[in-house]
């Protein structure tokens, strides 16, 4: 059944639907993150007791997990919304030599700062 046979009122019921259903994955997700970062502050302790690095690095790629789901729902939301209206980005200029210039020169200003920050590691532990 497309967007076209629909009536207007059967239309917004289901777009309701489906916005209510990407609303509660996305609070779920961030009760989620919230509770685990509750879990790591409160409950994990230090890091040199048994089995917390473990219990921390759990945790931690479980939080990115949801963060990451909640992401990619809110941008699949705005890419197609539901039941019709898609949103299309724009096309991507094509690449010349000024832009691989800019990245060349980006890539040398963060290897660079990298260094500096790895240098002034080593002295401060030395």
């Amino acid at each position: 059944m497309s967007s076209a046979e629909l009536t207007p009122a059967e239309f917004a019921r289901l777009r309701a639907r489906v916005l209510d259903l990407y609303t509660a994955v996305i609070a779920v997700m961030v009760v989620g993150i919230a509770i685990l970062a509750g879990y790591i502050i409160l409950w994990v302790g230090p890091l040199t007791s048994p089995g917390a690095q473990e219990s921390f690095g759990l945790a931690l790629a479980l939080g990115f997990l949801m963060a990451t789901l909640a992401v990619h729902l809110v941008d699949r939301m705005y890419r197609v919304w539901p039941l019709g209206r898609t949103v299309h980005p724009t096309q991507p200029d094509p690449i010349n030599d000024r832009d691989m210039a800019r990245f060349f020169r980006w890539v040398v200003v963060v290897a660079t700062a990298a260094s500096v920050a790895y240098l002034i590691g080593l002295f401060l532990t030395s």
